[in-house]
């Protein structure tokens, strides 16, 4: 009888097999072709490749299902046929092998090849959707484990994980891919996937493809550091050459081996091949790496909230802003109920910029629905702002909603000793893997002593643990009152607080400014109070951001308790202080051009198209367009380029540009009667067979923000085509583009094409499987790495 696979990975390595479409090349998979649908139509060779890896002592069978999704597969095949028969395949291949090998057969799921909102326009719902429809097939034909791999995009991963826990009771392992920077392509850090992931129930979180296992190493040792479930890893085969328009791998298996077994020695217990590896790869594995001794490396768990671009590991006093919450702030209260989110964001970024490094959010007010407006401001400021955010209410159904929709790992605010309270929230916290506050209050309200509070603490931790819930990840409020009503109280707090750090073990929170309510001169007693709990053990502290005694008094306590190694921080955040005081007046007179430029950067669309119809008064829409918006667009490219901000905020800021430029265009058109203006055409494509156009869809929005009109042929085009277009527009730039080994001839295809056609055109190449020595190797003009290369390109050929 067949080991379930999570019992057998607690005492096991695991070896999961290697590229099945390197193997699929080598039996007759085309250029261009489906790799889907041609193993559907050769059921055999997919067997036989299966039968390979068994033989060679992998474990686990990857199903050639990673692009079967309704959006991917040719017209005329099924999701459910095409997952159906390849998992029999592999079912077939392990029934043939007895080798005394525990065998499992994987449904892969792949990326969906369209981007998710913000920066695409594929909603979460519908790609939950389309990732249901696979996991449920898988289950139906009898997979053992859901892989879902080579994810670029943490929000997107999320729903694939979500949809497989929801909709089934496999197994699920998650890997991302990461580039040489650390970061994937949208800008995730491993440390983000892995507080996430596992958080959300994945059974083992790694990393594969994009890189061989040299490159591979600090993602793998900051992913085993933080990681409480197993260990995935599976590197391509070292880095690709691409040899007469081939990729081609040319690490060998011994070579590979050595690689994979550092990975071993750290604590990883399932390892397996990518793109470039096959048979030979997996039985090197397979005969030595059960045989390695492991020295894991030193764990570091402790409470972790993020975005997908930032993590904050709160291990020591940290900063939380408390100005998203509309309880006594009236233009809040005001912007939530009209759904002017510009200023709920515009609060957010304020925060960020004055030292916040958790944003607290609540939405909670009579006239809104607050279970529809959390994920919508949510996901609003989400678009523009990296900071992690801790989603506070008392609506259920409010918090799961924003659960579900925040992309990363959350804190909710809150549970208290209520019975309804712990049994209605403590599920969601558990289902979502998010970090809790706990208020010590119950149904017989505040305990006026600590010792009364202290026991309603003690109470929600062991309910909290009961769950799953880790005592790093509770945070206790012992909750601050007003002195101008309960000022016996405020010391109690104080001495509840230490009674939990010392009799307790886990974290605080506190609500600093609801001491001062009612009483003058509040920024005294709040920064007293704050420095009070601080000594009393206080981790997130909820301030007033924008009181520079409070933010003194955090960045000074940092100090003298020895955690701003070299008061490293807090020169940095003070070393001016004396000249920005002196110049405070004069940094608030922020001049048009200056104020464009930070509302486009922000991504801030209400507030720039005001601006510029306000800049139009004074100057001419080409001036703004040269001097305000290109340069402002310019800036966000550098910021890009510098690691300072990601693709989100990119791709924001490019859209928020857009609003200005389309209030200009129609302004010089009304003034010239001309509305086609342009600095000239630009074709764009993703090449025949290639149905990515992620890249693509990026280059085309900085294109147009520059002011260069761009015909959109779409994906998987046709070489006539973008033969054709090109001649009937008279096009003198094509940027062509592929992210999919199997298609780089498409392009090669193309180019030759335009070239017998005797169109006189530039080309740009551009993708993840691409080069630059490719891109002379197929007689492409150019090649480009990102979107901000294109639009350089396009400057020099017009």
């Amino acid at each position: 009888m067949v080991v379930e696979i999570k019992q057998y990975i607690k005492d096991n390595m695991l070896i999961i097999d290697g590229g099945m479409g390197t193997m699929l090349q080598g039996r007759g998979l085309q250029a261009g072709q489906n790799p889907e649908a041609f193993g559907y139509e050769h059921p055999e060779i997919l067997v036989d490749i299966h039968k390979e890896y068994f033989e060679a002592g992998a474990n686990v069978a990857t199903t050639c299902t990673f692009g079967c999704n309704e959006l991917k597969l040719p017209e005329g095949y099924e999701v459910e046929q095409i997952v159906d028969s390849a998992v029999k395949a592999a079912k077939k291949a392990a029934s043939l092998v007895d080798n005394g090998n525990e065998k499992y057969v994987a449904l892969d799921i792949g990326p969906i090849g369209e981007m998710l909102e913000p920066m695409g326009t594929l909603s979460f719902d519908r790609a939950y959707e389309i990732f249901k429809r696979q996991v449920v097939q898988g289950q139906k034909s009898g997979a053992d484990l859901i892989i879902v791999e080579t994810m670029m995009d943490l929000y997107e991963i999320k729903a694939a994980l979500l949809a497989a826990k929801e909709n089934t009771d496999l197994p699920v392992f998650t890997t991302m891919t990461f580039d040489e920077n650390g970061r994937s392509f949208t800008g995730c850090l491993p440390e983000s996937m892995v507080a996430t992931l596992q958080g959300l129930g994945a059974d083992a979180v790694g990393v594969n493809c994009s890189l061989g296992p040299e490159q591979l190493k600090p993602m793998v040792e900051k992913i085993i550091r933080r990681a409480s479930v197993p260990v995935v890893v599976q590197p391509n085969a070292g880095l690709p050459d691409i040899e007469d328009g081939k990729t081609v791998y040319k690490m060998t298996a011994e070579q590979f081996l050595e690689g994979v077994s550092e990975f071993v020695k750290m604590g990883a217990t399932i390892v397996g091949g990518c793109c470039g590896t096959n048979p030979e790869f997996i039985k090197a594995l397979a005969d030595n790496v059960k045989n390695i001794k492991a020295e894991p490396l030193e764990k570091n768990l402790e409470c972790v909230v993020c975005s997908p671009s930032k993590f904050v590991e709160i291990n020591g006093p940290t900063i939380m802003g408390e100005r998203l919450n509309p309880t006594g702030r009236k233009p809040l209260q005001d912007a939530l109920i009209s759904g002017d989110l510009d200023y709920v964001v515009s609060l957010g970024l304020d925060q960020v910029e004055e030292g916040a490094e958790i944003l607290n959010m609540n939405v909670g007010l009579p006239e809104l629905d607050e279970k529809a407006m959390m994920p919508k401001v949510i996901k609003t400021l989400q678009e523009i702002i990296n900071t992690p955010i801790q989603l506070d209410s008392s609506n259920v159904e409010a918090l799961e909603q924003g659960l579900r929709y925040y992309n990363g790992r959350t804190i909710v605010n809150s549970i208290n000793g209520k019975e309804e309270s712990l049994n209605s929230i403590l599920p969601i916290v558990q289902k979502y893997g998010a970090a809790v506050v706990g208020l010590t209050l119950d149904e017989n309200g505040i305990p006026k002593t600590a010792e009364g509070r202290f026991e309603i603490a003690k109470k929600i931790v062991e309910r909290a643990e009961s769950y799953g819930v880790r005592r790093q990840d509770i945070f206790i409020d012992c909750l601050s009152l007003t002195v101008s009503a309960q000022q016996e109280e405020a010391m109690e707090t104080i001495k509840a607080m230490r009674m939990v750090k010392e009799n307790l073990g886990c974290k605080t929170i506190l609500g600093v400014s609801n001491i001062s309510f009612g009483v003058p001169n509040r920024s005294a007693l709040n920064s007293t109070f704050l420095n009070l709990a601080l000594g009393a053990g206080l981790d997130l502290a909820i301030i007033n951001t924008s009181e520079s005694v409070m933010m003194e008094s955090m960045y000074a306590y940092r100090v003298i308790s020895n955690i701003d190694k070299g008061c490293e921080k807090y020169i940095e955040k003070y070393m001016n202080v004396s000249k920005s005081k002196n110049n405070q007046a004069k940094a608030v007179e922020i001049n048009e051009e200056t104020s464009l430029d930070v509302l486009i950067e922000r991504g801030l669309k209400d507030e720039t198209k005001n601006m510029t119809y306000k800049l139009l008064e004074q100057y001419d829409g080409n001036y703004i367009l040269d001097n305000m918006l290109i340069p402002a667009l310019d800036k966000v490219g550098v910021k890009y380029d510098n690691g300072e901000i990601f693709l989100p905020q990119m791709i924001q800021a490019a859209e928020t540009i857009k609003v200005s430029l389309n209030i200009i265009k129609d302004k010089l058109s009304v003034n010239t009667n001309d509305s086609s203006s342009t600095k000239g055409k630009i074709i764009v494509a993703t090449v025949k067979g290639d149905i990515h156009d992620i890249g693509k869809n990026i280059v085309k929005i900085m294109l147009e923000n520059y002011g260069y009109e761009v015909i959109d042929l779409g994906k998987d085009v046709p070489i006539e085509a973008v033969v054709e277009t090109a001649k009937e527009q008279n096009i003198k730039l094509i940027g062509l583009s592929a992210l999919m080994t199997t298609t780089v001839q498409n392009m090669k295809d193309t180019i030759k094409a335009i070239r017998d056609a005797g169109i006189d055109a530039k080309v740009i190449v551009g993708g993840a499987v691409l080069t630059e020595e490719y891109a002379k190797q197929i007689d492409a003009d150019y090649y480009a790495k990102d979107a901000k290369r294109s639009v350089e390109i396009a400057k020099i050929t017009f």
